[in-house]
């Protein structure tokens, strides 16, 4: 496992081929480039996408939000719980979404976070239906 956590485009055409974990984890923001992708996909490798494995803290951040406006606090086993329930079915979704559409966990990740943006801005009347 390999987890890339401190700058972009780390991992590109010019390397990826020589990468030898069979999971990567991208903790920072887009380690990872398109063709890299590519690349690692066409040779087995799972890449985890920024937009999923570093969500939890942006989820964590809402929890915090959301419990300030209602001045209301939950302990820390209420956090990890409310937690693991998001970031199963986000990671469950995406699973669901690469073998529906034969894809990795990027776009199916990214085909995700399009329809619930396209789903919310017609819900708003932005767009017509």
């Amino acid at each position: 496992m390999l987890i890339p956590a401190a700058i972009e485009d780390v991992i590109h055409s010019r390397n990826a081929d020589r990468t030898r974990a069979k999971i990567i984890v991208e903790a920072a923001n887009a380690p990872v480039t398109l063709e890299g992708v590519r690349i690692l996909r066409d040779r087995g490798v799972a890449v985890l996408p920024d937009i999923l494995a570093n969500a939890g803290g942006v989820i964590v951040s809402y929890f915090e939000w959301a419990q300030n406006i209602q001045e209301f606090r939950w302990d820390e086993a209420r956090v990890n719980r409310e937690l693991t329930g998001f970031m199963t079915r986000a990671y469950d979704a995406v699973v669901e979404t690469m073998k529906r559409h034969d894809t990795d966990h990027r776009t199916a990740a990214y085909a995700i976070a399009v329809a619930r943006v396209d789903r919310a801005t017609r819900l708003r009347g932005f767009l017509g239906s």
